[in-house]
């Protein structure tokens, strides 16, 4: 019983932590955030702080790491659908679905990408989720074609979302997903013609 409250606590620190440093993150940036703001954001001691994370590049990290883990869910929840339909789609407009549910948290860490691997961490899923779609999809391009088309691919996408993010996604969703699907289509169809 003992086991349970202490992991209740445990994430509830975390939470309360994780928070407070976005909080904080939203209104000066990464460089002015000291472990003291933090604590007293979460109206917390220093001490449970360093239960945590040793400092504070390491909680930046702790929370991009959540939320590629909650975009990595979605991907595994939408890759067969979108292997099946031959489609970028069913994972790409669920993606961005989760950017737009949490726009203040990813405005956040894309305004401070200098400090925050975010986006590396979006592209690195993107790359790494899409080799299998690549292959599937087109298993006549050589192992070398497949490598750069999915790195294109990744990079094009992620870019596209952030664009699109930046830009108060003023572009309609639905066109945003016809260009990413085109786009993709057309690098493929040409690269497969050499």
């Amino acid at each position: 019983m003992a086991d349970v409250s202490e992991d209740r606590r445990v994430k509830r620190s975390r939470k309360l932590l994780k928070q407070g440093f976005m909080d904080l993150l939203r209104e000066k940036g990464f460089a002015r955030i000291s472990v003291r703001d933090i604590t007293d954001r979460a109206d917390m001691n220093r001490g449970t702080f360093y239960l945590h994370y040793p400092d504070t590049a390491a909680l930046m990290r702790s929370v991009e790491e959540d939320m590629l883990q909650e975009a990595q869910t979605l991907i595994d929840a939408h890759l067969q659908e979108a292997m099946d339909g031959h489609s970028l789609r069913p994972l790409f407009e669920p993606l961005l679905d989760y950017v737009v549910e949490r726009r203040d948290a990813c405005a956040t860490l894309f305004k401070n990408d200098s400090c925050s691997g975010f986006l590396e961490g979006i592209q690195r899923l993107a790359c790494e989720n899409g080799r299998r779609l690549i292959a599937r999809f087109y298993p006549a391009l050589t192992e070398s074609q497949a490598a750069y088309f999915t790195s294109f691919a990744a990079f094009g996408l992620t870019g596209l979302m952030k664009t699109w993010f930046d830009g108060g996604m003023s572009l309609p969703k639905e066109r945003l997903l016809e260009l990413a699907d085109n786009l993709v289509t057309g690098a493929a169809s040409a690269l497969s013609a050499q």
